[in-house]
This record gives C-alpha cells, sequence and structure tokens, in this order.
C-alpha cells in the first residue's frame, strides 16, 4: 500500500490527533479514510459494506467528541472497522477475524475505545443509557453517544431503552444510521417510517424552496423553520422519537460531513436526550458496494478493480449444511402447505432466498425480532400450521423464554432448525452457538436432534417436521464430510442411536457434527463408535450396553460440557446406581476466541488430535488408580 497516498491519515493514530486537524481538512481524512478502508479489506476480507456508509460519522464522532473519555457505543459492530482504524488499530486491521488478530467486532479488551463489546444487534441505547447513568451517579461530566443502525432499530430491545431514556433525562445522543439495510434489506413498519421520513417529498420541496428564497438571517426563514417543523410532524411521524423524550433532529445528509459537524455541535450545547437521524448509503464510495451492499456486508479477499467475481470451482462444492436446510425446506413446502418459514432477518444466511422467491406469502421476515420469531411461531401453530423457525444457534438465546413458555409449554409443533450450532470460527465468541444444547435438552417436551451428516441432517429436519410437538435440528457452520443427500425422505425413529463401529475397552459417543472426528480416533485406538443422533431423548439402551461392556465411555460434542449432551449421559448412568468411567468432552468452560473453524476445534479440543489426546490422559488416570488401589491392597 502506498503510504504517501495517505498524507493525513498517516498522521493520526488516535483521535487526538485527529482532532488537532483543521475542520476543512476533515473530507480528505474521510476520502482517505474510506479508500484505506477499500484497500485493506479487499485484501484481508471481513465486513466491508456497513463501515464505507458510515465513514463521515466517524470521522465527526471521534473529531468532536472527546473519546475515549466521551464514550461512542458501537451497536452490533459491523460498522466499527472506520473506528478501529482510527483508533490506533490501523496497521492490524488486515489481520481480523483472523487467530490472533483483531476482534470482528468491538471488544472491550481490545482498546480503550470500545466502550462496550457487541456482536448482537439493538444493544447500544441501551449501554449507553446505562453509562450515562452511572456518569451521573459518579458525577463525572461525560458524553455519551449510541450508534444504532444496520437494520437494529427493529428490535424491541431498541424501544425499551428509548422507553426508558426518555423518561430519566440523561446526557446521550443515539445516532440513528438510518441505511435501510441490516444484512438483508429491512422489512416492517418501523422501516416504512423511517423510510418517510427520508424521501417525504413535501418536506423536501418546502425545505429546499426555502433555502433559495430566504436569507438565514431574516425573520421569515426563522418563521418557515419553525412551521417547516410542524408541517413535517403532520407529514412524517418524526414525533415518534419526541413522544420517547428525546429532542429529535433531522434527517440529514450523513455523507455531508460540513452538515454533519454543524449539527453535532449543536447537539453537544443541548443537555438532556438526544437522537439525530442520519441517512447514509451502505458501501457508500464504492460503486459494487452501494449496487449490491448484501453480497458486500461480508467478503473475502477481491480484487477492487473487478470487485467479488464468481468462481466455477472445478469440482463441484459439497453443499453447506445451511443450503441442505434451503433446498429441504422447498421440497417440504411442495408436499405440505401447511409449512410456514420464519427468519428474524438471516434470509440469506438460513437459506431461504429461494423458498422466499417460490413460496412468497409463507415466508415471514420479523426483522431482527427473535423474541417475537417465536412466539410467532407458537401463534401459527395454535392454528393448524407447522412453522419452522430458521435461526441462528446465537441469536436462539434471545428467545429463550418464548421457546419455553410460548412453545414447549403448549407442546405445539414448532421446527427450529438451529443454524451456526457449535464453533463458528472468525465471526468469534458473539456468534458461537456454544449452548444450545444445554439449554435445549432441560426443557420438557423438547425433541433435539444433531445431524452428522448431510443427509442426516434432511432426514432430521423431515423427521421433526412430522412430529406432533417442539423439535430443534442443530447443525454447524459450512459443510460436512460429503455425505450424498439423499432425495427422498424417511423420519428416523425417535430416540435411536447407530452404532457406527464396535471395538474393544473405548466407546465413543459421538453428538452430531464430532462423528467424523470420533471415527478417525475409533479406528486408530480400535474403539467402538456409537451415532447418537439424539440429545433428547437418548437411546438409553445403547448408553447402558457400551458403558457395562467397555473401561471407558467417551462423550464427545460441540458444545458446552458443562450441561451438555454428556452431562445428559451422566445423568442417565448415576440414576441407574451403576459406576462407571466416563470422560465427557466438548467446549472447555472458556470462550473461544475467533480464528478459522479448524482452530477453534482444536484449540477446544475437539479435532481428532485433541480427542484422542484426552483419552489417553484418561487412560493414565485410571491406570494409575488401579496401581494405586493394588498398593494398598
Amino acid at each position: 500500500m502506498n503510504v504517501e497516498k495517505y498524507p493525513l491519515l498517516d498522521q493520526i493514530i488516535k483521535p487526538a490527533d485527529l482532532r488537532k486537524l483543521d475542520q476543512d481538512q476533515l473530507p480528505q481524512v474521510a476520502d482517505e479514510l474510506r479508500e484505506y478502508l477499500l484497500q485493506a479489506i479487499s485484501k484481508s476480507g471481513g465486513h466491508f459494506s456497513a463501515g464505507l456508509g458510515c465513514i463521515e460519522l466517524t470521522v465527526a464522532l471521534h473529531y468532536l467528541f472527546d473519546t475515549p473519555h466521551d464514550r461512542i457505543v458501537w451497536d452490533v459492530g459491523h460498522q466499527a472497522y472506520p473506528h478501529k482504524i482510527l483508533t490506533g488499530r490501523r496497521d492490524r486491521i488486515g489481520t481480523i477475524k483472523k487467530s490472533g488478530g483483531l476482534a470482528p467486532f468491538p471488544k472491550r479488551s481490545e482498546s480503550e475505545y470500545d466502550t462496550f463489546g457487541v456482536g448482537h444487534s439493538s444493544t447500544s441505547i441501551g449501554a449507553g443509557l446505562g453509562m450515562a447513568l452511572a456518569s451521573t451517579h459518579k458525577n463525572v461530566d461525560r458524553r455519551i453517544v449510541s450508534v444504532i443502525g444496520d437494520g437494529a432499530m427493529t428490535a424491541g430491545m431498541a424501544f425499551e431503552a428509548l422507553n426508558h431514556g426518555g423518561s430519566l433525562d440523561p446526557n446521550m445522543l443515539v445516532v440513528l444510521n438510518e441505511n435501510q439495510m441490516s444484512i438483508s434489506p429491512n422489512v416492517g413498519a418501523m422501516t416504512k417510517v423511517l423510510a418517510r421520513m427520508m424521501s417525504g417529498p413535501t418536506v423536501t420541496h418546502i425545505r429546499e424552496r426555502g433555502k433559495r428564497m430566504m436569507h438565514k438571517d431574516s425573520r421569515v426563514w426563522r418563521f418557515m423553520s419553525r412551521w417547516e417543523e410542524h408541517v413535517k410532524g403532520m407529514i412524517v411521524p418524526s414525533t415518534l422519537f419526541e413522544e420517547f423524550g428525546f429532542n429529535y433532529l433531522g434527517p440529514i445528509d450523513g455523507h455531508d460531513l460540513p452538515v454533519l459537524l454543524r449539527t453535532l455541535q449543536t447537539i453537544q450545547t443541548v443537555d438532556g436526550p438526544n437522537l439525530l437521524h442520519i441517512i447514509t448509503a451502505k458501501g457508500k464510495g464504492y460503486e459494487p458496494a452501494e449496487k449490491d451492499p448484501v453480497k458486500y456486508h461480508a467478503v473475502s479477499p477481491f480484487d477492487p478493480q473487478q470487485g467479488i467475481v464468481p468462481v466455477t470451482p472445478a469440482v463441484k462444492p459439497t453443499p453447506t449444511y445451511t443450503q441442505v436446510f434451503g433446498q429441504w425446506l422447498c421440497d417440504m413446502a411442495e408436499l405440505d402447505e401447511k409449512l410456514l418459514a420464519i427468519t428474524p432477518a438471516m434470509r440469506e444466511g438460513s437459506g431461504l432466498v429461494e423458498f422466499e422467491q417460490r413460496f412468497p406469502t409463507r415466508y415471514f421476515d420479523v426483522s431482527i425480532a427473535e423474541q417475537h420469531a417465536v412466539t410467532l411461531a407458537a401463534g401459527m401453530a395454535c392454528e393448524d400450521t407447522h412453522p419452522v423457525v430458521a435461526i441462528y444457534s446465537t441469536f436462539l438465546q434471545r428467545a429463550y423464554d418464548q421457546l419455553i413458555h410460548d412453545v414447549a409449554i403448549q407442546n405445539l409443533p414448532v421446527l427450529f432448525a438451529i443454524d451456526r450450532a457449535g464453533l463458528v470460527g472468525s465471526d468469534g465468541p458473539t456468534h458461537a452457538g456454544s449452548f444450545d444444547l444445554s439449554f435445549l435438552r432441560c426443557v420438557p417436551n423438547m425433541i433435539v436432534m444433531a445431524p452428522s451428516n448431510e443427509n442426516e441432517c434432511r432426514q432430521m429436519l423431515y423427521t421433526g417436521f412430522k412430529y406432533k410437538g417442539p423439535v430443534a435440528v442443530r447443525y454447524p457452520r459450512g459443510s460436512g464430510p460429503g455425505e450424498l443427500v439423499d432425495e427422498n425422505m424417511q423420519a428416523l425413529p425417535i430416540g435411536k442411536a447407530e452404532v457406527v463401529k464396535r471395538g474393544k475397552d473405548v466407546a465413543i459417543l459421538a453428538f452430531g457434527s464430532t462423528l467424523q472426528a470420533c471415527s478417525e480416533v475409533a479406528s486408530r485406538i480400535g474403539a467402538s463408535l456409537v451415532n447418537m443422533r439424539f440429545v433428547k431423548p437418548l437411546d438409553t439402551e445403547v448408553i447402558m450396553e457400551m458403558a457395562q461392556s467397555h473401561s471407558l465411555l467417551v462423550t464427545v460434542e460441540e458444545n458446552a460440557a458443562m450441561g451438555g449432551a454428556g452431562s445428559g449421559v451422566n445423568e442417565f448412568l448415576a440414576s441407574t446406581g451403576g459406576s462407571f468411567n466416563i470422560l465427557n468432552i466438548g467446549i472447555p468452560d472458556l470462550y473461544i476466541e475467533h480464528g478459522s473453524r479448524q482452530d477453534c476445534l482444536a484449540w477446544a479440543g475437539l479435532d481428532a488430535n485433541g480427542i484422542l489426546e484426552q483419552v489417553n490422559k484418561r487412560f493414565e488416570l485410571m491406570n494409575l488408580s488401579r496401581s494405586a488401589l493394588g498398593s494398598d491392597l
């Protein structure tokens, strides 16, 4: 990268350096920052189009606010790459999402400028409010800025925080960065409200004609400015935020840096809760990303001159579990008109693009509202339809109460297709699905399945759909082992495992995605191997058989070891009153940081070498125990 290309950006190591520049130099800083982000992320990969859309906002905030004393809270974190560049991490931005590199989202332990760790959406206003109230309690004069965008205003948490904050009069600013996008295009009534606020033709006409006709210092200008606000309140529902108790300003062009600076300077003189509504374009400044912000939301390395060019592999790639689900969903919808599909704003990620195109009246995107998604499904199930909730494991955590209270207690037929279960790699611990087996298996009425390959995933989805109660099928990110998917669908017997091979001394009970690594270990040590398939109900017959006929029983799962599938095996065996040697292998009691998925599995001890090492260590302890007992005798 040519260092002479960034004469101003090179002077900025931290925001204090930015504040040394003259204000009229800031547009050049924004241009250099946008170009630097383009060149850096096109080489390394990472979240892309959201950052391009908030360059001017990032520059303005760090210029006018005394960060890190003043706090900037970013929502989700997709937009925070420019923030990382301006806060001392420019030279490491190419390491983002890689093993040992920068975190993909703001992270408190990474920088004092990252005031709140994020990854899930719609937390910025609540967190910012908490900081504002704590600062008031400590008599600290501090400004708090919560930046919310990328669809995060579609979630209930944001409005809960607005409702609370407006009643307390905190010194905080909420910046609503409206780009009409989350990852997929935004949907829902709130999006339509914001779109009307952005594009109301009458308001725009009044404003622009007034600017041309009147001098700003004139009495007529002041009258018309007040009159415009009244008209705007009648034409567009900007008063929504004012009813919450926030002083509303906007909408303004979030790429017009001088206007943005003037507006923020005005806001700094106004105490209490303020909300600034800015309009930006996701992917701003890079035409391919502006035209297709979904494609450029998160990218692998690409040539900026050519853009992302589809590559046709020489060999047909193994389908991902997400693709297997998407195909099954369409096939099942052809067979059963009762099937309805729900997603909380993850159409592309959950594999629902084709389904939406083919069955638009049976597709429901509820925006970033996981709680509503589950209760919506429960309501549908009450009326003799069969909803399928396509959701990431990490996002299902946000709807746990609804899963229990609205679905499971009523024993309603809702199928949860849980994507990204287990370790997800580069997105890190905020997106890892490390806990779903633990929090699902304790819920009465739930059936919980974990496929070991692509075909098993399809058959489990069919099995779950045919079951007359709540069912979860959880599958990992990416591709499976390459098992041929049978177009025919057949229900599996509920709660029945599959004995893959028989050996001696050690019996390995593999849950879901761990079967391939376990198979390698079993071959190396001559162990028995069982594909458990069901986490709930467990196949207690095969568990007892393996426990009684082997010296060591090993459970392996890509889930937290504490409270997971292995704990269920322990509970069953303890209830029999027998004494057995059991080793539970799973994600240890810590958060696995970002890196490649294979690196993450290795760090967790869930690759073949890690599993084998833990088995050998247990055998060493068992032999030492036998020796100690022999010497006592």
